[in-house]
């Protein structure tokens, strides 16, 4: 059985293009468009991993990685960043993120990190 996702990300696109590099190996149970919804999908599906973007609305990633992270077996986060964001990545990593792509990203990129972590 595949490993079940939940997708985390402000913008439409970039959820879109996640799932698209992901759905053949993965099961996407649900997206979220900020960090809140994020902790909240994330209590309501319990999912094996997240992709999770930094920057959002409400509650950014570095946020919502944390309160994922703080419960029972929690699950592997792949944080989907810009470059430009390696202060904020360091504050993921310091949260529990398990690893990171940049965009603009391949989808092996992404297939791979959570691969690795998984």
């Amino acid at each position: 059985m595949a490993p079940t996702l939940l997708i985390v990300d402000d913008s439409d696109f970039q959820r879109t293009m996640v799932r698209q590099a992901v759905e053949d190996d993965f099961e996407v149970v649900a997206e979220a468009s900020n960090g809140a919804e994020a902790v909240e999908q994330y209590e309501n599906h319990r999912p094996e991993a997240v992709t999770m973007d930094i920057m959002m609305p409400e509650m950014d990633g570095v946020e919502a990685t944390s309160r994922i992270k703080s419960g029972d077996s929690p699950p592997v986060i792949v944080m989907v960043t810009s470059v430009d964001q390696q202060s904020k990545m360091k504050q993921a990593v310091k949260a529990g993120a398990d690893g990171y792509v940049t965009k603009p990203f391949e989808p092996e990129d992404v297939k791979a990190e959570l691969a690795s972590v998984l």
